[in-house]
């Protein structure tokens, strides 16, 4: 089954990284993972993660005092001071580099931890109450699936990113930063000055590059988008003969989006160009400044690498934190395609609905009644069927006739429980005793016996039963045309439509349930293998209710609700429906 991917057309809207709503509910939706039953194991990763961030900048400051002792050895030509400043170098880079890699595993291992807790909860809103279904054609959530694998990815990796990346140079510039005081004051303002004007010229050029990045990417998803939609659409295109047209469009979009990374590509050489400059001035300016008190005989050699070291950890903490707050946008981007997920699918139900959009409401009984439903759309634009009253007799089967666009599919909709704008009220049986069989059957990826029990997983049913259920959709022989009941296929692709509906009517006999609901579920079958399974229905006793354009169905049903378009409808026996066929 071929994954389609929708695009939003118009120009995303960049988050706010000032707005302080913005970041309230940025704190609203991390700390439900810090209060969650993971609690304890959260907070006690995090704990750990803190204190080796703690630790290694107390690390690198051994490593910088023992590489001024041992400049100072060789400055004195002494070599056991050498050595033994040798020796505590390589102990304390050792600790630093097993600290470096265990502070690691514990950042992506609280990464992975909060992803699987995060992905888990939002799964079980996406599927309950049907969410996954009703929000399906929100403008508001395009790409939930994308949101859910590839948003919830980016907003913890992201948020960890942030928060080790900010705390540990926090903690780093607190250590290094006296280092400095003591050594020399004028080199710890200097470093201040220059992150100060390296910060306000890199900002200035950098938030033109945070727009014509944004405007890239979506460049860019467009040219993917128009790219899958060819790929979903080839067999219309080459019916069309649109290659044309399609390469034309395709070449406009490559365009626009090749211009886009010309003009960020000149911007980042002005970036660049300062960059470039700044990022040499550490090597000389420690030294630089250093050296008077190195001449004067105040300082020693040591002291002057003891500085520039010093110097160049606290330039780079000083330079990660403006540079993880400069970025900010990214990260709440991110947040921001989770967050308007999580606040549709936290959306109540409308079960009762209201004086201005009422609800149709609903009973469970063992009958399937409809008491003077009114059926809209789900915006309540369009009223599609107005105070249809219908009584379906166990046992017994109703035909669902009209035209195109009448409401019919809508109406099974509203049956399921899908649909619920509008008034008036179905009984039915529990949804756990109806089963539906779409046009178009869903085939899901996995072997020819999870197809058949879908989507039930009754693994005791034998094979002789299966074989059986699949003679009698005449399909008898598919099981060893592709080696049995355990083979992995794609079978959407490996099916033809009329296949995969008599494979649908297997499942309805396997599952065995009161109520079949059927949408056009024969559309693609000969008239035959149409009255073979219509019959197996009949012969089981179960209450069906088909949407079909076919005479040949009148043979198989005992009552015919005709929906007349603009709200019409009548419900008449089939014998009287015989006489006068305007539709079906």
């Amino acid at each position: 089954m071929q994954e389609k991917v929708s695009i939003i057309q118009k120009p995303l809207a960049q988050p706010d990284i000032y707005d302080p709503h913005l970041w309230k509910r940025f704190f609203r939706i991390t700390g439900l993972y810090w209060i969650s039953e993971e609690k304890w194991q959260a907070w006690s990763v995090l704990a750990l993660l803190i204190l080796m961030m703690a630790l290694h900048p107390f690390l690198v400051a051994k490593i910088a005092y023992t590489g001024k002792e041992v400049t100072d050895a060789l400055q004195k030509m002494n070599p056991e001071a050498f050595n033994h400043s040798l020796l505590l170098m390589f102990c304390a880079i050792t600790a630093s580099i097993t600290l470096e890699v265990w502070k690691n595993y514990v950042d992506k291992t609280l990464d992975i931890n909060w992803r699987l807790w995060f992905t888990t909860t939002i799964l079980g809103k996406y599927f309950a109450n049907r969410s996954y279904y009703r929000i399906n054609d929100d403008a508001d959530v395009d790409n939930p699936d994308q949101r859910i694998s590839e948003g919830i990815r980016s907003y913890t990796e992201k948020s960890i990113d942030y928060i080790s990346t900010i705390t540990q140079s926090l903690f780093s510039f607190c250590v290094f930063s006296v280092m400095l005081l003591r050594l020399s004051p004028k080199l710890l303002l200097m470093v201040l000055l220059y992150v100060g004007i390296s910060g306000i010229v890199t900002m200035f050029l950098s938030k033109r590059l945070v727009s014509l990045n944004f405007l890239v990417q979506q460049l860019g998803a467009d040219f993917r988008h128009d790219m899958v939609h060819v790929r979903d659409n080839t067999e219309s295109i080459a019916f069309f003969r649109g290659e044309s047209r399609e390469k034309d469009n395709l070449v406009k979009r490559l365009g626009d989006y090749i211009g886009g990374r010309l003009t960020l590509i000149r911007w980042e050489l002005n970036l660049g160009c300062f960059t470039e400059v700044f990022r040499y001035a550490p090597m000389i300016l420690p030294g630089l400044i250093l050296a008077p008190d190195y001449f004067a005989g105040r300082i020693t050699l040591g002291d002057i690498t003891l500085g520039s070291m010093a110097f160049t950890t606290v330039l780079s903490a000083l330079n990660a934190i403006i540079g993880k707050l400069s970025g900010l946008t990214a990260l709440a981007a991110s947040f921001t395609r989770v967050e308007t997920l999580v606040a549709v699918l936290d959306q109540p139900l409308n079960i009762l609905g209201t004086l201005e959009s009422p609800v149709i409401r609903s009973r469970e009984d063992s009958r399937l009644t409809l008491d003077h439903v009114t059926l809209q759309t789900p915006d309540h634009r369009h009223t599609l069927i107005k105070d249809v009253t219908a009584e379906l007799s166990p046992g017994k089967g109703l035909l669902i006739a009209g035209g195109s666009g009448v409401g019919k599919s809508s109406l099974l909709r509203a049956i399921a429980g899908l649909w619920n704008c509008g008034d008036g009220q179905i009984t039915r049986p529990p949804l756990g005793e109806m089963f539906f069989l779409p046009q178009r059957p869903y085939m899901i990826h996995g072997t020819l016996r999870e197809q058949l029990l879908y989507p039930e997983d009754k693994s005791t049913i034998s094979d002789c039963a299966l074989k059986m259920v699949m003679k009698k959709v005449n399909l008898e022989d598919l099981a060893e045309r592709f080696g049995g009941f355990e083979v992995v296929m794609d079978w959407a692709q490996l099916l033809s439509l009329g296949e995969q509906q008599r494979l649908s009517f297997a499942r309805l006999l396997l599952t065995g349930p009161q109520y079949a609901i059927l949408d056009e579920a024969t559309s693609a079958l000969d008239i035959q293998n149409e009255a073979r399974l219509y019959n197996q229905l009949k012969e089981s006793g179960m209450t069906y209710v088909s949407v079909g354009h076919r005479p040949s169905l009148l043979s198989y049903h005992d009552k015919v609700l005709e929906l007349q378009g603009s709200g019409d409808w009548r419900l008449v026996p089939v014998e009287e429906f015989r006489d006068y066929i305007p539709c079906i």
